[in-house]
């Protein structure tokens, strides 16, 4: 333990200065999505929920301090590491990406259409919007890097969050009530309710590229680890108090009015018209903009991260330029913001780019938009559980350095996620209208 020591008494003073990475992932990972399903929890069963909106948040943590912990421990990419365990590896993700990039695409660009149809009720329709919002968030990422993507979306999330917390405050949250609500408890009927907001709470493909994000940062050795679970946890701290903001619109707004809410993401139209009869136009537009942060930061970090990780994931299978470079343990630097950057000016990183951009606007025209989230619940519900094992079956062995195997609370939280996220992707495939 005293290298460890040794290394965190080189680390800079100001880390909080640092945070970026962590903001980078949790508000990738909080699409509209997320803001409908935590809306519907408050509508149907007020504060009750809110200690299962809390124990998300941890969950994430426990996922993206894994994967970044990997990569500066080992000097080597998640993808290095997964090659370790076997071929299937390959196969599942290489599969997998390909299928979730074309239909999030669609979900993404038709999320940030939607509150500037509602903001602009006489222009075009919201398929008009999602195309130009896939199209900025193609130029976004074709012509900066990580540093630019990173202030990009530290806007956005300084929008999201000052927005939705503005708007829990403006309809006078019952302090008693959402105490009592941090209480476990599953009421009759709530318990799909309960596992999707563990779940779904800032949690996607994006969580594997923490890893890279933090490498692009400049974070590529063990002592920069400290640093990471700080920035990690800032992040999603933010992100809870965001989701908390999201209960209180629907327990106060929604639950104690008895509104009902509409499927999918017209809920938050909904959410915006009864804002504007309580409140007036201001507080619904306010909400509107809030509602775009958030679902087009979904936009820019998957274009960049998920652009990523198919990049290195090309260059991992060819092993050659663009792979880490480092073995598993060795504690090589392989993994460096060098690397990033060269996968940002790769091929497979633009041909990706278009793939979340050009294909999936045919989805926008088949007018059927439940479906398409019904499609898009059970593959993202996929990949979660693939990462949380494979992440405990890396970090607990000789794969990964001694000094930063999991402990015991990491394990039982990594493990905690792997049953969640199974049982959450049985769920989705048997609300399907097979």
């Amino acid at each position: 333990m005293a290298k460890t020591r040794d290394e965190e008494s080189q680390l800079p003073s100001q880390r909080w200065r640092l945070v970026g990475p962590g903001l980078v992932v949790a508000a990738t990972g909080v699409g509209a999505g997320d803001l409908i399903a935590t809306s519907v929890a408050g509508e149907r069963f007020g504060y009750t929920l809110l200690w299962a909106a809390v124990l998300g948040c941890l969950i994430k943590i426990s996922l993206a301090e894994a994967t970044g912990r990997w990569h500066l421990a080992t000097g080597t990419t998640i993808f290095d590491g997964w090659r370790l365990l076997g071929p299937w590896t390959a196969w599942y993700f290489g599969a997998y990406v390909v299928v979730w990039g074309f239909v999030y695409g669609a979900v993404a660009m038709a999320a940030s259409g939607l509150p500037l149809a509602a903001l602009f009720p006489d222009g075009p329709e919201y398929r008009f919007w999602g195309i130009c919002c896939g199209l900025l968030g193609l130029v976004c990422v074709w012509f900066n890097r990580y540093a630019v993507i990173e202030r990009i979306m530290t806007i956005l999330v300084g929008a999201m969050f000052v927005v939705v917390v503005s708007v829990a405050l403006r309809v006078t949250p019952d302090l008693g009530e959402l105490a009592a609500g941090l209480v476990p408890t599953v009421p009759d009927g709530s318990l799909v309710y309960t596992l999707g907001l563990m779940g779904g709470v800032g949690g996607s493909i994006t969580l594997a590229a923490y890893g890279f994000w933090v490498n692009a940062k400049g974070w590529t050795l063990p002592r920069w680890i400290p640093v990471m679970r700080l920035d990690n946890r800032v992040a999603y701290a933010m992100t809870g108090i965001f989701v908390i903001a999201m209960l209180i619109v629907g327990a106060e707004l929604l639950h104690a009015g008895q509104i009902a809410l509409a499927s999918g993401d017209q809920g938050l139209l909904d959410i915006g018209e009864v804002l504007e009869d309580r409140f007036g136009t201001a507080t619904m537009n306010l909400f509107l903009i809030g509602f775009f942060a958030t679902a087009f930061s979904s936009v820019v970090g998957v274009w960049h991260g998920v652009s990523l990780l198919f990049s290195s994931f090309v260059a991992s299978q060819r092993g050659g330029a663009g792979a880490s470079g480092g073995s598993a343990g060795s504690g090589s630097s392989g993994a460096t913001s060098e690397s990033v950057a060269e996968h940002e000016r790769s091929w497979p990183f633009r041909l990706y780019v278009l793939w979340l951009t050009f294909p999936p606007m045919l989805l926008l025209f088949t007018d059927r938009p439940v479906a398409l989230t019904l499609a898009y619940g059970v593959i993202g519900a996929m990949f979660m559980p693939f990462l949380a094992v494979t992440l405990l079956w890396l970090l607990n062995t000789r794969h990964a350095p001694s000094a930063w195997r999991n402990g015991p609370v990491s394990n039982v939280m990594l493990a905690g996620s792997a049953v969640l996220f199974a049982v959450l992707c049985v769920y989705e495939i048997r609300d399907l209208p097979w």
